[in-house]
């Protein structure tokens, strides 16, 4: 079965934004799907804005297919300099949208990535 994917969605998969691993990474988030084998690992480094802790830099790496790294893409792009709470309030929705459009079967890549981010800034609270 074909899918029709988007240019923005082709776009993010053949050039994706972000990709790659922060060394010393002040938060990491790591989640998978053990149906379809995505794999999604980001990474945040965070800063300060005024009073607020921003995400400064923020890079991925995923394994997995054409929508999965296309998420991944848009989540970085999404949430580069946002405060957390902006950040954690990234959906599924948004991702799709900034994406102009997924196919329904493919939707829970973006679920992956919004998880993957929130796990990243979970993962930097605890170990603050």
């Amino acid at each position: 079965m074909a899918l029709d994917y988007s240019k923005k969605v082709m776009q993010n998969f053949m050039h994706p934004k972000n990709m790659g691993e922060i060394k010393n990474a002040d938060g990491i988030g790591k989640v998978g799907n053990p149906t379809c084998g995505d794999i999604m690992w980001v990474y945040i480094k965070v800063g300060k804005k005024g009073k607020s802790e921003i995400i400064k830099d923020i890079k991925f790496k995923t394994f997995g297919c054409t929508a999965a790294i296309a998420t991944s893409s848009m989540i970085t792009q999404l949430a580069k300099g946002k405060t957390f709470e902006k950040a954690q309030k990234i959906n599924t929705k948004d991702i799709a949208k900034s994406l102009k459009g997924l196919p329904s079967i493919k939707m829970h890549c973006s679920n992956l990535a919004s998880d993957a981010l929130k796990k990243a800034i979970e993962d930097y609270q605890y170990r603050k």
